[in-house]
Protein backbone atom coordinates (compact mmCIF):
# COMPACT_ATOMS: atom_id res chain seq x y z
CA UNK A 1 0.00 0.00 0.00
CA UNK A 2 1.72 3.41 -0.72
CA UNK A 3 1.44 6.73 0.87
CA UNK A 4 -2.19 8.20 0.66
CA UNK A 5 -1.65 12.08 0.57
CA UNK A 6 -4.88 13.51 0.99
CA UNK A 7 -5.92 10.81 4.02
CA UNK A 8 -2.48 11.74 5.46
CA UNK A 9 -3.17 15.63 5.03
CA UNK A 10 -6.48 14.85 6.62
CA UNK A 11 -5.21 12.80 9.66
CA UNK A 12 -2.60 15.62 10.35
CA UNK A 13 -5.75 18.08 10.59
CA UNK A 14 -7.84 15.60 12.97
CA UNK A 15 -5.01 14.88 15.22
CA UNK A 16 -4.17 18.47 15.64
CA UNK A 17 -7.56 19.27 16.76
CA UNK A 18 -8.03 16.35 18.91
CA UNK A 19 -4.83 16.65 20.58
CA UNK A 20 -5.62 20.23 21.52
CA UNK A 21 -8.70 19.01 22.95
CA UNK A 22 -7.26 16.67 24.72
CA UNK A 23 -4.68 19.24 26.01
CA UNK A 24 -7.58 21.83 26.90
CA UNK A 25 -9.46 19.45 28.28
CA UNK A 26 -6.81 18.18 30.53
CA UNK A 27 -5.87 21.71 31.84
CA UNK A 28 -9.49 22.33 32.77
CA UNK A 29 -9.45 18.91 34.83
CA UNK A 30 -6.11 19.35 36.14
CA UNK A 31 -5.04 23.14 36.39
CA UNK A 32 -6.40 26.30 37.05
CA UNK A 33 -4.70 27.95 34.53
CA UNK A 34 -7.22 28.64 31.82
CA UNK A 35 -7.44 30.69 29.35
CA UNK A 36 -4.21 32.05 30.51
CA UNK A 37 -2.17 28.71 30.02
CA UNK A 38 -3.91 28.46 25.95
CA UNK A 39 -2.82 32.22 25.26
CA UNK A 40 0.80 31.15 27.00
CA UNK A 41 0.90 28.64 24.43
CA UNK A 42 -0.46 30.38 21.63
CA UNK A 43 1.95 33.38 22.02
CA UNK A 44 5.22 30.27 21.84
CA UNK A 45 3.88 29.14 18.88
CA UNK A 46 3.40 32.53 17.28
CA UNK A 47 6.72 33.41 18.14
CA UNK A 48 8.28 31.14 15.79
CA UNK A 49 7.34 33.59 12.44
CA UNK A 50 6.90 37.18 14.72
CA UNK A 51 9.79 36.72 16.44
CA UNK A 52 9.78 37.17 20.56
CA UNK A 53 7.47 40.17 21.06
CA UNK A 54 4.50 38.52 20.87
CA UNK A 55 5.99 36.85 24.27
CA UNK A 56 5.58 38.75 27.01
CA UNK A 57 2.87 39.01 29.59
CA UNK A 58 0.22 39.30 30.32
CA UNK A 59 -0.46 36.38 28.08
CA UNK A 60 -4.28 37.34 26.59
CA UNK A 61 -6.21 36.84 23.92
CA UNK A 62 -5.42 38.09 20.30
CA UNK A 63 -6.68 37.59 16.70
CA UNK A 64 -3.44 37.99 15.32
CA UNK A 65 -1.55 35.59 17.61
CA UNK A 66 -4.72 33.15 17.23
CA UNK A 67 -4.52 32.82 13.63
CA UNK A 68 -0.60 32.61 12.93
CA UNK A 69 -0.29 29.97 15.76
CA UNK A 70 -3.35 28.04 14.54
CA UNK A 71 -1.53 28.21 10.80
CA UNK A 72 1.47 27.36 12.62
CA UNK A 73 -0.05 24.25 14.43
CA UNK A 74 -1.48 22.88 11.30
CA UNK A 75 1.38 22.96 9.17
CA UNK A 76 3.39 21.44 11.36
CA UNK A 77 0.53 18.87 12.23
CA UNK A 78 0.13 17.82 8.75
CA UNK A 79 3.91 17.32 7.91
CA UNK A 80 4.28 15.02 10.73
CA UNK A 81 1.48 13.09 9.62
CA UNK A 82 3.32 13.16 6.11
CA UNK A 83 5.56 11.58 7.91
CA UNK A 84 4.42 8.74 10.07
CA UNK A 85 1.96 7.87 7.09
CA UNK A 86 4.84 7.05 5.04
CA UNK A 87 5.66 4.16 7.82
CA UNK A 88 1.68 3.11 8.10
CA UNK A 89 0.69 2.35 4.96
CA UNK A 90 3.14 -0.37 5.08
CA UNK A 91 1.61 -1.84 8.65
CA UNK A 92 -0.99 -2.84 9.93
CA UNK A 93 -3.97 -0.70 12.24
CA UNK A 94 -2.40 -2.81 15.88
CA UNK A 95 1.17 -2.03 14.88
CA UNK A 96 -0.04 1.33 13.72
CA UNK A 97 -1.44 2.51 16.80
CA UNK A 98 1.11 1.55 18.60
CA UNK A 99 3.30 3.26 16.32
CA UNK A 100 1.33 6.30 16.90
CA UNK A 101 1.66 6.35 20.74
CA UNK A 102 6.03 6.14 20.22
CA UNK A 103 5.55 8.53 17.28
CA UNK A 104 4.01 10.56 19.83
CA UNK A 105 6.39 10.33 22.61
CA UNK A 106 8.97 11.08 19.71
CA UNK A 107 7.89 14.45 18.77
CA UNK A 108 7.59 15.49 22.20
CA UNK A 109 11.05 15.04 22.71
CA UNK A 110 11.63 16.73 19.15
CA UNK A 111 9.68 19.20 20.02
CA UNK A 112 10.58 20.04 23.96
CA UNK A 113 14.05 19.17 23.78
CA UNK A 114 15.10 19.65 20.12
CA UNK A 115 13.22 22.96 19.37
CA UNK A 116 14.07 24.86 22.53
CA UNK A 117 17.31 24.97 20.85
CA UNK A 118 16.41 27.77 18.12
CA UNK A 119 13.11 28.75 20.42
CA UNK A 120 13.87 28.02 24.04
CA UNK A 121 10.64 29.23 25.33
CA UNK A 122 9.14 26.17 24.64
CA UNK A 123 11.03 25.05 27.85
CA UNK A 124 7.48 26.00 29.67
CA UNK A 125 5.59 23.77 28.26
CA UNK A 126 7.26 20.67 29.48
CA UNK A 127 5.08 18.68 31.39
CA UNK A 128 2.88 15.43 32.13
CA UNK A 129 -0.04 17.04 29.92
CA UNK A 130 2.26 18.11 26.71
CA UNK A 131 3.58 14.28 26.86
CA UNK A 132 0.02 13.36 27.07
CA UNK A 133 -1.11 15.77 24.42
CA UNK A 134 1.54 14.62 21.81
CA UNK A 135 0.82 10.98 23.08
CA UNK A 136 -2.64 11.61 21.97
CA UNK A 137 -1.42 13.51 18.84
CA UNK A 138 0.59 10.41 17.62
CA UNK A 139 -2.64 7.83 18.66
CA UNK A 140 -5.25 9.85 16.83
CA UNK A 141 -3.51 10.23 13.46
CA UNK A 142 -2.21 6.83 13.03
CA UNK A 143 -6.01 5.64 13.84
CA UNK A 144 -7.35 8.18 11.84
CA UNK A 145 -4.77 7.71 8.72
CA UNK A 146 -5.86 4.03 8.64
CA UNK A 147 -9.16 4.48 8.80
CA UNK A 148 -9.49 7.62 6.18
CA UNK A 149 -6.36 5.73 3.52
CA UNK A 150 -9.57 2.42 3.91
CA UNK A 151 -12.86 4.21 3.17
CA UNK A 152 -12.90 7.90 2.62
CA UNK A 153 -9.72 8.46 -0.05
CA UNK A 154 -9.26 4.84 -1.45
Amino acid sequence: MSLNWKAAVSSGIVAGVVATGAQIFLWLVFTDALPHIFYRDARFTAAILLGQGVLPPPATFDWKVMIIATVIHFVISIVYSLILARLLSRIGTVLSLLAGFIYGLLIYTVNMYGVTAIFPWFSEARDWITVVTHVVFGASLAGTYKVLSRTHFP
